[in-house]
């Protein structure tokens, strides 16, 4: 997610073009910037998210574009930890005596890039948690009743997060529990997402509804039940046996299918696999304004759990806003952006 600007003027004011990458293949963020600025970019400031890169890769490279304008200075807020740039963009700038500036807004670019730059670094997708819970930490109550926990525009706020994610991830608890469709409705990001399922057991029906919708559905399964597995393969699903289905399995096939992103919805097991394993990069929580109570009432994590609050999962830059009546809460696992901040500090 590249954003850039080009600037002119005393102080920088002027802005004269501003771009940004708006789909893997097309035109990079400083290319669209310079083609609006034209003949203005000559002696200006080019200020981006990310280092221009320096490869040639589904364009040309962007550095060159920046060279070919005349741009006289570059602003970046960090470096790109691909391999192919890796400080090259900047390293090949400042040969042809353009003047580089690093850093600035660095923390808020990085969060903006969290996808990106957790599967550039780690080689997995990256990984984000996500529930509904009552302001006393219910997912729903004694009975099972979960809809509505959120309020309209909480939910809608949901279906947004789904189009930014390349797959969305339940437990097959989930499945037989709300029957939920897990597709994208909201028309924000191009083709449909990958639908995941951890079924250990192969007890998703053939009828659930994740079948009556368009778009891949896969399912990863330790079963050898081959009539369970023709049946979910007949209504489209790609069942994957692994020899266990746990996170970290999980999320390495699923980068090898070009996953590089990931919203784990539930349920509560499968939320707290992730959390109990460590591969998670954030949590993002709908907290709406309900006491349900009841010594049932489930939470968002099950699991073993932690044993002691020294050893439990912490999380660091939590956020709040608003949506509608709800709370959105927004953390990330603890040193995962300080982990970030040092892969793409250039050297």
């Amino acid at each position: 997610m590249v954003g850039a600007v080009v600037a002119r003027g005393d102080e920088g004011d002027e802005i004269v073009g501003s771009g940004w990458h708006r789909q893997v293949g097309g035109p990079h963020a400083e290319v669209e910037a310079l083609a609006e600025a034209g003949p203005l970019a000559r002696g200006a400031t080019l200020y981006v998210t990310l280092e221009p890169c320096s490869h040639h890769g589904r364009t040309p490279p962007c550095v060159d574009a920046v060279l070919a304008a005349g741009i006289a200075r570059v602003v970046a807020c960090h470096g790109d930890p691909d391999p192919r740039v890796s400080g090259r963009g900047f390293a090949k700038l400042r040969e042809a005596g353009v003047e580089v500036e690093v850093g600035v807004l660095a923390a808020e670019a990085i969060r903006l890039n969290l996808r990106f730059l957790v599967a550039a670094t780690l080689r997995r997708p990256a990984v984000t948690l996500k529930w509904a819970m009552s302001l006393d930490g219910r997912i729903a109550t004694a009975t099972g009743q979960s809809q509505w926990i959120s309020s309209p525009q909480g939910r809608r706020w949901a279906l947004a997060l789904r189009e930014e994610h390349d797959a969305i991830l339940v437990g097959s608890g989930t499945v037989l529990a709300d029957d939920p469709r897990l597709d994208r409705r909201l028309g924000l990001a191009a083709g449909p997402n990958v639908r995941v399922v951890m079924d250990r057991r192969l007890r998703v029906p053939p009828g659930a509804r994740l079948f009556q919708v368009p778009g891949p559905v896969l399912i990863y399964t330790e079963s050898a039940d081959r009539e369970r597995r023709e049946a979910l393969e007949a209504r489209g699903a790609e069942v994957a046996v692994l020899p266990a289905v746990e996170p970290a399995a999980v999320l390495a096939d699923l980068y090898e299918r070009s996953s590089r992103s990931v919203l784990v919805e539930g349920g509560a097991e499968a939320l707290a696999s992730f959390v109990e394993s460590g591969c998670y990069d954030r949590v993002m929580v709908d907290c709406a304004p309900l006491l349900i109570g009841g010594k049932g009432a489930p939470g968002p994590l099950a699991g073993e759990g932690f044993a002691a609050l020294t050893s439990a999962a912490r999380l660091d830059e939590l956020e709040a806003r608003k949506r509608g009546g709800d709370l959105i809460l927004t953390g990330y696992r603890k040193r995962c952006l300080q982990d970030l901040s040092s892969s793409v500090r250039p050297s």
